[in-house]
């Protein structure tokens, strides 16, 4: 036993398993070190399968140089490289692997059989668990085989850290891309269990590559970008304005065939659109630099997938200019017609805000209207009400819009045409005052009589010591919200069938990430069947949805799994109530009749939080009377001596 105070050398096999806990941090980083050195091999084409998610078989095939006989044993041990010689070449690196730590770390947590040859006569090789078991001579196709077996099969706690099968073979597929991304001149083919997930021609044609990872469809909102500086060049493809998503995980830097992770550079993405990129929205980009490689350093990580560039903002001023140049030039207008080509629904259901302030009702704003249940996912929470502005501040409104209530939510907006009209805005002017007991409703909230509008986004409202502005937007949003909130929490069976059915086309990782999520799509409705390879179809939708939004409403759901792969069942039903009651809402710029803004101002105090929106902006703001008589200098400092201003 050695003491602990003894200064010692580490065994070699630990060394190597110590070095594998940087490296080989999953399966889909033991790919990343195959494939990039058949890359450096020169290979034309590289064929990679995989078993449970690469915990099984890890198997990588190419046509590269291979490696001579004599050196095949050198390349398992650490730090021994082909790639450099001396010191000044980490700073002229060009190839993807230089360490010489992927094979000896590799083959300490797993077993691994080599089949190399230069054209002449192969060598095949054997190690387990880092120790050499066998080497004898082979085939000699040109090329080599790499086989791993039995991932951390001797480091059982790694195992522990790693993912669902789905989530580690997405990871793989994701790597898997990102390097058809970075070299389209090469021809990849990716299997998992038997089935094919990828596979691009080679011929150097980005653009066929963009269409194996993402479809077609997705191709056709692409568009290049290039731009030269000294000694760097930039070229590529990014998304129109129109196709987006919702992380920035589809944004991919490739740095002298190297794919990186750059936040300057992804940030210089997102600010060439300007402002022409929805809040929140991040495009898909494949940007490819070219630069001189005395200016970077890549030795600063072991994975390589984060370097050191001296010129950083001159390459993001180079990528925020190619943008902005390529989105001048193009006719950002969507086609009109797209529209028109969406199937009708069966019975479309519309909304005529014209008689909606009723409270009785024939036909409701929204698709359906369910009866409240309370479900198992929704947490008992006591409801926040907030009676006074102070009580804004309070953590407890905050927690009030993230956490799902099962109470009843407000009654939307109603139309009902044989009711009597609405009494004008003169008529209600001319009615008597309401007493004290009157200025506020049983929640505290005012009782607002309507004025007018502000350039079709304000409502003007009085209460007899107060005028307010409210959001006609923020207002309609939050009572929206409390009706989705309940009808989200509810299972029901009534559906929306598709005359044509809707086809989803996702990119493998995104693919096996949302196959892994369909029993959360099902909790609101959403039914998503396998159509292809990476494709789902749906031919049903609940009858809540918005009637031209089916599609839009979908996608958004599942960009939300893609973002958040541990997202709770609530949380994903809170999100989709903010959304579904943003696309509801009246918009700004938007003009409502007397009746329309009456009816809103008549729904909004029946709000359980009728102050702020789902996002958290307030839905209105008051001005007393003495503030706006402050504003016209009716007010004076009492020992002001000037008459009072008339």
């Amino acid at each position: 036993m050695i003491s602990l105070n003894k200064i010692h050398e580490l065994p070699s096999i630990l060394a190597d398993q110590i070095a594998a806990g940087e490296v080989v941090e999953r399966p889909a980083s033991v790919v990343k070190e195959l494939v990039e050195n058949s890359i450096d091999a020169k290979s034309t084409e590289i064929d990679i399968t995989v078993e449970n998610s690469g915990l099984k078989l890890i198997k990588v095939v190419d046509d590269g140089n291979g490696i001579d006989s004599s050196q095949v044993k050198t390349a398992f041990l650490r730090h021994a490289t082909s790639k450099i010689t001396e010191q000044r070449d980490l700073f002229r690196v060009r190839t993807l692997g230089f360490r010489g730590e992927a094979l000896p770390s590799i083959s300490s947590v797993s077993n691994v059989l080599m089949k190399t040859s230069t054209g002449s006569i192969g060598t095949q090789i054997e190690y387990k668990g880092g120790k050499l078991v066998e080497q004898k001579a082979a085939e000699s196709r040109k090329g080599t085989t790499v086989e791993v077996r039995s991932l951390f099969y001797n480091t059982p706690a790694r195992l522990k850290y790693l993912s669902s099968p789905n989530t580690e073979l997405a990871k793989i597929s994701d790597i898997v891309n990102r390097l058809a991304l970075s070299h389209p001149e090469v021809a990849f083919s990716f299997i998992s269990n038997g089935r094919e997930l990828l596979r691009t021609s080679g011929r150097g044609d980005l653009r066929q590559v963009l269409g194996a990872i993402y479809g077609v469809k997705t191709v056709a909102k692409l568009a290049p970008i290039s731009a030269e500086g000294m000694d760097i060049n930039v070229a590529g493809f990014v998304s129109l304005p129109e196709l987006t998503r919702s992380s920035r995980n589809y944004i991919s830097l490739i740095l002298n065939g190297r794919f990186i992770r750059n936040y300057p550079l992804t940030k210089a993405v997102i600010e060439g659109y300007g402002s022409k990129l929805m809040i929140g929205r991040f495009p898909i980009a494949v940007v490819k630099v070219d630069i001189d490689p005395a200016l970077i350093d890549v030795n600063v990580h072991p994975t390589k997938q984060e370097v050191r560039i001296s010129d950083e903002p001159e390459i993001g001023k180079l990528i925020v200019g190619a943008i902005k140049q390529m989105l001048s030039d193009k006719q950002l207008i969507p086609d009109a017609t797209r529209d028109f080509k969406k199937p009708f629904n069966v019975t479309p259901r519309q909304f005529d805000v014209s008689t909606a302030d009723q409270e009785q009702t024939n036909q409701p704003l929204f698709e359906a209207d369910p009866a409240p249940m309370v479900t198992a996912d929704q947490p008992e929470v006591t409801p926040v009400v907030v009676k006074t502005k102070a009580d804004l501040n309070s953590p407890a409104v905050a927690q009030f819009d993230e956490l799902m209530q099962a109470e009843p939510s407000a009654v939307p907006i109603f139309e009902d045409a044989g009711n009597p009209p609405v009494p004008s805005v003169s008529t209600l002017n001319r009615q008597k005052k309401p007493e004290q007991s009157e200025l506020v409703s049983e929640s505290g909230f005012p009782n607002l009589q309507y004025i007018g509008q502000i350039h079709g986004t304000y409502l003007v409202a009085e209460s007899p010591d107060s005028m307010y502005l409210v959001d006609q937007h923020g207002a309609q949003e939050r009572i929206n919200y409390e009706h989705y909130r309940k009808a989200i929490g509810e299972v029901s069976d009534d559906q929306q069938n598709l005359l044509v059915p809707i086809v989803l086309d996702y990119s493998t990782a995104d693919f096996l990430l949302i196959s892994e999520h369909l029993d959360l799509l099902r909790t609101l409705g959403i039914h998503l069947e396998q159509f292809g390879q990476n494709s789902f179809i749906v031919r049903e939708h609940p009858m809540w949805f918005k009637a031209g939004q089916e599609e839009d409403t979908i996608k958004e759901m599942i960009d939300w799994i893609l973002s958040d792969h541990k997202i709770s069942v609530a949380a994903f039903r809170e999100k989709t109530a903010i959304m579904m009651s943003c696309k509801r809402a009246i918009k700004a710029n938007h003009h409502l009749d007397e009746r329309q803004a009456v009816a809103l101002l008549k729904r909004l105090p029946e709000c359980e939080n009728p102050y702020n929106c789902p996002h958290g902006r307030p839905v209105l703001v008051k001005f007393t009377n003495e503030d706006i008589e402050k504003m016209f200098k009716r007010i004076q400092d009492p020992h002001h001596t000037d008459q009072e201003i008339l």
